[in-house]
């Protein structure tokens, strides 16, 4: 078996909050919505750089406190994007990890994690 790619499902409570978290600061753009009618909950598919996520309003379809993990490049430029937009939610920080990666930890309004990962050039690894 190969599999191309995983499409996590994010729980969301707030539809605003969310563009306004992963458009309008992280920089995702929405794919697609799906929504049965004006008074039921919203699904949609949001991307950026390769990566695709689907956020839920539905309670059934999983919980808040996901923690994801996604391998990146560019990620020091991507957090300084995210630095100079002053988000006034979340500064997240640019941290070197145990396991040979910069890591940089979003944390949504709905309780979910993003780390994006970026693993060590060996010029960075100590010999």
């Amino acid at each position: 078996m190969k599999c191309n790619n995983v499409k996590p499902i994010l729980r969301i409570f707030d539809y605003h909050k969310a563009i306004e978290f992963y458009v309008n600061w992280l920089g995702f753009t929405v794919d697609w919505e799906h929504r049965f009618d004006d008074n039921t909950p919203i699904y949609m598919q949001i991307s950026l750089g390769g990566i695709e996520l689907h956020l839920s309003e539905h309670h059934g379809d999983c919980s808040p406190g996901a923690h994801i993990h996604i391998d990146c490049s560019g990620l020091k430029e991507f957090h300084k994007v995210l630095i100079d937009k002053k988000y006034k939610y979340n500064r997240p920080g640019l941290e070197r990890t145990f396991y040979g990666s910069w890591a940089v930890t979003v944390n949504d309004p709905f309780f979910n994690k993003i780390t994006f990962n970026q693993p060590l050039d060996e010029s960075e690894i100590e010999a």
